[in-house]
């Protein structure tokens, strides 16, 4: 699914509204947009920003949807909350 512009790698508020809720890293509140490599990256990067509450979901969510698109994550605080080893 790609959901980018095509003058940028932003969503559109009305691009974000057409994504189910399970394209986000934290779906209740539809925050942190897992829609291809370039979001990904952005979710590892803005993860300090969580709410501790949702960290571990989220990071579990970063991973699984870096390893679809080709992601190499290598925060070890991303690692860390998903439960890995590091």
């Amino acid at each position: 699914m790609t959901a980018k512009t095509a003058s940028s790698d932003r969503l559109t508020a009305e691009e974000r509204h057409e994504l189910p809720a399970s394209a986000f890293g934290i779906p209740e509140t539809r925050e942190f947009p897992l829609v291809d490599a370039a979001h990904v990256r952005a979710a590892e990067a803005y993860f300090r920003y969580a709410p501790d509450d949702k960290k571990a979901a989220l990071a579990r969510r970063i991973l699984a949807r870096a390893d679809e698109f080709g992601v190499e994550v290598r925060s070890r605080v991303v690692r860390g909350w998903a439960g890995e080893r590091v």
